[in-house]
Parts: structure tokens; C-alpha cells; sequence
């Protein structure tokens, strides 16, 4: 697909764009509105044609713990009969708590971690059905309260009794950005994984304790215009990191129900790559 296309879906995706005139820019783009109606479903999300995860070792339940003004709702997944073990706190991207991420959570659980998927819209009621409206209430979300908020998830993990106290997140584009700001305000963190986040301040790096790893797409530019002043700020302040850009693939390359956008081997590489620091970071223990 034309990667203008590509783009013009991103730019929609993470900005102030309405639907009507990104479907009017997309007619432009590909020459009519029926051409544009034809490629729309391979630019949207489709859980139906993603296969979703499954395994029978693992247990999941809808859970929720208290957050600033309220409960807040996550999904738990964890290996069934197990303790002392380590746990990830997994973040969404700019739409909500998807099937998507729900799958991402469960993955993280099949690896041997107590995993929690939260849910960043729970002030709203939680995640709607329609993605629009997700990303729009994203943005009315206060700040700081919803930093608060996944900070008391980090708590609610580490106070868990099957856990083993160590604590890491992974965050996926705005997920990924909530990853960075984790790492900044939670000297406890044992390690923060962004995939394609918006970097922090550079002046904020220096607080930052855990271990970091940090995937970018090769064709994401308008996250990577970040990457350099972020890493010069990580090699100043002698932070553990590891940084990766994968050639030729675009934002959101790990999210398999985005078919024009996923890249299976760049995500296979990126998602070993997380595990391992995870099972380095958090001391998967068993007994």
C-alpha cells in the first residue's frame, strides 16, 4: 500500500483529525471515495481476522483496584499454580483496552509473568466499542490523574502474594509513551519497554532507575524525530538502556490486527527481545 496512505491513517489516528475529513483525504489520495471505502478495512483494526490468543495454561479474570477517583478496571492474566512470580504492567495504545491489548496481556502471562492489562478509560466507564470515541475520550483524560492511576497498578502488583515484588510495563504507542513516563516517576520500576512512544523530556531522564529497551519503526518519523535527544539524555545519565529501529516498518508494526501496518518479523524479533529482558529484569521464579 501506498505509504502515504499509511500515513494519513496514522496522522488521523493521533491527532484532532474528524472521520469525514480524514475519508475525504483518503478519497484524494487513492482517486475515489469507492476506492477509498475498499481500503479502509485493511487500514482499521480487525479482531475478527487476527487469530486470538490462547493457552490453557494460563488463567484470566477482570479485576479492578483503586485508583485516583475510583476503581479502576484491568484484565489479569497469570500461569495457573504459580508463585513468586515476576509481573508486567501492560499498556494500551490511544483507543483503549482492545482485544488487541487483552491478547497482548494474555501473551505476557503464557511467558511466566502475572500480567495487567489496564484499562485507562475506566473514569468513562471503560474501553467503548467504537474506536473513535476511545481515542477521543484519550484525550480528555486528565494527565496526571491517569499517570496516578498506572502508578497504583505498579503498587497493586507488587503488593500481590503470588508476585515476587519486581515490577516492569510495556506500553504500545501511547501505551509506549505511559512507559517512558513510568520509568521517570517510579524509581522502583524494575524495567519500562516502549514500543514506538513518545519520548520524555530529556531533563526528566536523569531520574530514571530501570532498565529500558525502546522498538521504533524505520518509517515512524514522527515518533523517531524524538529519538535522538532521547538517547543522548539516556548515554549522559549512564541509564541501562537497549534501542532498536526495524528498517522498512511502520508505526504500530507489532499490532496483528492492523494488516496494512503489522510486520510479523519484525515483531516476533521485538517481542523476544522484551520477554528476555523481562525474564532477566524480574527473576521468573517458580515453586
Amino acid at each position: 500500500m501506498d505509504q502515504k496512505i499509511i500515513n494519513l491513517y496514522d496522522e488521523y489516528t493521533h491527532s484532532q483529525i474528524n472521520r469525514k475529513d480524514f475519508m475525504k483525504k483518503l478519497a484524494v489520495l487513492t482517486g475515489s471515495t469507492a476506492l477509498a471505502m475498499t481500503i479502509l478495512p485493511m487500514l482499521e483494526n480487525n479482531y475478527v481476522a487476527a487469530a486470538a490468543f490462547k493457552s490453557d495454561d494460563i488463567e484470566v479474570q477482570n479485576i479492578t483496584y483503586p485508583g485516583v477517583d475510583g476503581e479502576i478496571k484491568a484484565v489479569l492474566a497469570k500461569p495457573k499454580g504459580k508463585k513468586s512470580l515476576g509481573s508486567v504492567l501492560v499498556i494500551h495504545e490511544n483507543r483503549g483496552l482492545n482485544p488487541h491489548i487483552i491478547d497482548v496481556t494474555k501473551r505476557v502471562a503464557a511467558e511466566g509473568f502475572i500480567a495487567l492489562g489496564v484499562d485507562a478509560l475506566s473514569p468513562f466507564g471503560g474501553t467503548p466499542a467504537d474506536e473513535d470515541k476511545g481515542r477521543e475520550l484519550i484525550g480528555k483524560l486528565d494527565p496526571e490523574k491517569n499517570l496516578q492511576n498506572y502508578l497504583k497498578g505498579l503498587e497493586y502488583l507488587r503488593n500481590r502474594k503470588d508476585g515476587n515484588g519486581k515490577v516492569g510495563c510495556v506500553g504500545f504507542c501511547w501505551g509506549g509513551a505511559m512507559a517512558n513516563k513510568l520509568a521517570v516517576n517510579d524509581p522502583k520500576l524494575q524495567a519500562a519497554v516502549a514500543y514506538y512512544g513518545v519520548q520524555p523530556n530529556a531533563a526528566d531522564v536523569p531520574k530514571i532507575k530501570a532498565s529500558v529497551m525502546l522498538h521504533y519503526g524505520g518509517l515512524d518519523e514522527r515518533i523517531n524525530a524524538g529519538i535522538p535527544a532521547y538517547e543522548q539524555a539516556l548515554k549522559d545519565n549512564k541509564i541501562d538502556y537497549k534501542l532498536y529501529i526495524y528498517d522498512g516498518v511502520n508505526h504500530a508494526f507489532n499490532n496483528n490486527t492492523s494488516p496494512t501496518r503489522y510486520n510479523e518479523a519484525a515483531a516476533k524479533l521485538a517481542w523476544g527481545r522484551t520477554i528476555e529482558l523481562f525474564k532477566h529484569k524480574l527473576a521468573v521464579l517458580t515453586r
